[in-house]
């Protein structure tokens, strides 16, 4: 496991951004309840006793084994939100999207082996996006592509925990994936995740330049940097030898399915959130390039981005349709990211901020039991 020190970093008198991110809507438990309402009925539907085994098997979700057996709550373990004062804290937000790309009780392991990446990349976003400074994310982004334990001398203290959190989550995979036999699936999941900085790089090369990129830039980019091109090769790893060394390959040629998955997530997340963005001081997102490319309106804007949406989806049906050389539950995986991005953005930013509708929907999928 990562280093075991609990202080945060102090970064004296450097200028940083930070985005005021809500903090966990579940607090130190899966579930919290608020008056008047839908968790609140929950709670009287269930005695403490029943809530506690709950919140119990919810957070050993996130539960890994060390060399001395000894079980650890692989999340709070890490303890990140208290060591990086700017990560966000979506645990259970994570583990609810790697069960959104696969439910199935034979992939367990792949949901945390994803929920794992998808909490790690929810801090790497964080760092790109609003903490770092462009200098240190240069010695960070060279840093990844080494992948070298004994290479971050040069990085800031904060990134060093990072640093060492990443490598050794690999290593875990790594490990189990000696065991199924399947060595050739941790390089793929390596080569995605330096893909995924290098593509933050960039972004935040455009912000701090103050450069808006035309819309053919921009989404060439940005379409990588939904994390879906990192999270489809890493859904596969929990999946055995059902996923082999072709799929993987294919995943890394950016079949078309994948693209229309990213093109999806992209214009979703930026229509609902690029206000609190702009607000905030990202880069320009999808819908300001549209409108300083084409000078047309938000509205104008807006309607041909969701447009493109549509049009996104189409391609996704088709790909998964026509895909012949690549088993359909391959493909599941891809086509579900998709789904996900309806999931989370389809009316607001239910991920960044999950206390609303996102937290509901966690609560009636994973609490609120059926009526019979």
């Amino acid at each position: 496991m990562a280093s075991k020190d609990n202080t945060s970093f102090d970064d004296g008198d450097v200028p940083r951004r930070f985005a005021n991110f809500q903090p966990s809507a579940w607090g130190d438990y899966f579930v919290s309840y608020d008056s008047n309402t839908m968790e609140n009925q929950l709670e009287e539907k269930m005695t403490q006793k029943q809530l506690q085994k709950l919140k119990e098997e919810v957070m050993n979700m996130f539960v890994t084994t060390d060399k001395s057996s000894e079980k650890l709550r692989w999340w709070k373990q890490l303890n990140l939100i208290e060591r990086l004062s700017f990560a966000r804290d979506r645990a259970v937000e994570s583990y609810f999207w790697a069960l959104g790309v696969y439910y199935e009780p034979n992939y367990s392991v792949g949901r945390m082996i994803l929920a794992k990446i998808i909490a790690l990349a929810t801090v790497l976003d964080d760092m790109y996006d609003v903490y770092a400074t462009l200098d240190e994310l240069d010695l960070f982004t060279e840093a990844i592509e080494r992948w070298d334990i004994n290479g971050m001398e040069k990085l800031p203290e904060y990134m060093k925990i990072f640093y060492e959190v990443i490598l050794k989550t690999y290593e875990e995979f790594e490990e189990d994936m000696s065991k199924d036999i399947i060595t050739y699936a941790i390089h793929y999941a390596k080569e995605a995740f330096k893909r995924q900085c290098r593509v933050y790089f960039i972004e935040a090369k455009w912000y701090h330049e103050g450069y808006v990129p035309t819309m053919e830039e921009y989404m060439e980019v940005s379409v990588v940097s939904t994390c879906y091109y990192l999270f489809a090769p890493i859904s596969f790893l929990g999946m055995g030898v059902a996923a082999s060394e072709e799929a993987f390959k294919w995943i890394e040629s950016d079949p078309m399915m994948l693209k229309a998955s990213g093109i999806i997530g992209r214009l979703m997340n930026d229509i609902t959130s690029h206000k609190f963005e702009q607000e905030r001081g990202d880069v320009g997102s999808a819908v300001e390039c549209y409108m300083k490319q084409h000078g047309v309106s938000e509205e104008e804007t807006l309607v041909a981005l969701e447009n493109e949406v549509v049009r996104a989806w189409k391609d996704v049906i088709e790909d998964y349709m026509k895909s012949s050389n690549i088993s359909k539950e391959i493909c599941m995986r891809v086509l579900n990211l998709a789904r996900l991005s309806d999931r989370f953005y389809k009316e607001e930013d239910g991920y960044t901020f999950a206390d609303g509708t996102t937290k509901c929907f966690i609560a009636s999928t994973l609490v609120d039991p059926v009526p019979i």
